[in-house]
């Protein structure tokens, strides 16, 4: 099945539409005279990939530091809802505690990977928190008490898990700087899910892939959704990934949003043609 088939089918399942996940209402953020962010508006759903699009300099990366804590917003409310627990206001939020508390997980355009520790010890250190509290702050692990051990053995067996996902199982022992560009991505990814995310920020994930590396890329993206339940967020240049498997479509231009649907009508809105292609409105 094409991943434009399996998001459709998806979608059809669903009876009754997920819940909101993130909210952003009024978002602007200015770097002096510059605006990269003016006055943007959209909802984000749980088991949802929203991609957000736009030409080079539309804001993209800049929204996404400001949802993830790098930036504090000049002006606008950033909502992350979760059933069971109150509502995470992301702008009034330290990054870290975005990170630990509302668990939002983030990848970036560049690969920030740690080269020189083996692919496995890269998702060892993402459950460094949980292993912190387990030890009572490294008391109980310096006994080797039973809770730490247990907690140690647990991150471990998510580590392979999610290493089994991305297919890098075989390569747990080498350096992660060492993976072909391809698998760094992927372990990129793994390395997110092994904190639990309940939404998950992926900037460019499929740049720099070819063709196959892509399309495997889309399965793991929407076996992600399907199985876990999380919402995503998707910065992409490539077509093929943002339009076949995103539920839902920002578009943004000069910092504004220009559009905002399913993939079809984002991709027949003429605003967002004009963007593009330069192209005026037809008659």
């Amino acid at each position: 099945m094409s991943a434009a088939a399996s998001s459709m089918t998806t979608q059809a399942t669903n009876s009754q539409p997920a819940p909101e996940l993130l909210t952003v209402e009024r978002l602007t953020m200015r770097f002096g005279g510059l605006v990269a962010i003016d006055d943007v508006t959209f909802t984000a759903r749980a088991r949802e990939i929203t991609g957000i699009i736009g030409p080079n300099g539309a804001g993209k990366t800049t929204l996404f530091n400001c949802i993830t804590g790098f930036y504090k917003p000049t002006v606008g409310r950033i909502t992350l809802s979760t059933p069971g627990h109150p509502a995470y206001l992301l702008e009034q939020m330290d990054g870290y505690v975005i990170a630990k508390r509302a668990r939002v997980a983030r990848t970036f355009q560049n690969i920030r990977l740690f080269a020189g520790m083996s692919v496995l010890e890269n998702l060892m250190v993402a459950q460094h928190n949980k292993l912190m509290r387990a030890s009572g702050m490294t008391v109980l692990g310096l006994f080797g008490l039973p809770v730490y051990r247990h907690a140690e053995r647990a991150a471990k067996e998510k580590a392979v898990h999610w290493l089994e996902r991305v297919k890098l199982i075989d390569y747990a022992d080498i350096s992660a700087g060492n993976l072909p560009y391809g698998a760094q991505r992927r372990l990129e990814i793994a390395r997110a899910m092994c904190t639990d995310p309940v939404l998950l920020c992926l900037d460019e994930p499929a740049a720099g892939l070819n063709p196959r590396e892509s399309a495997e890329l889309n399965q793991l993206l929407m076996s992600i959704r399907d199985e876990y339940g999380i919402g995503l967020l998707l910065i992409e240049h490539d077509m093929s990934v943002v339009m076949g498997i995103s539920d839902h479509i920002v578009v943004l231009d000069y910092g504004k949003k220009i559009s905002d649907g399913t993939p079809l009508e984002v991709q027949r809105d003429p605003a967002v043609i004009r963007a593009y292609l330069g192209e005026e409105d037809k008659e």
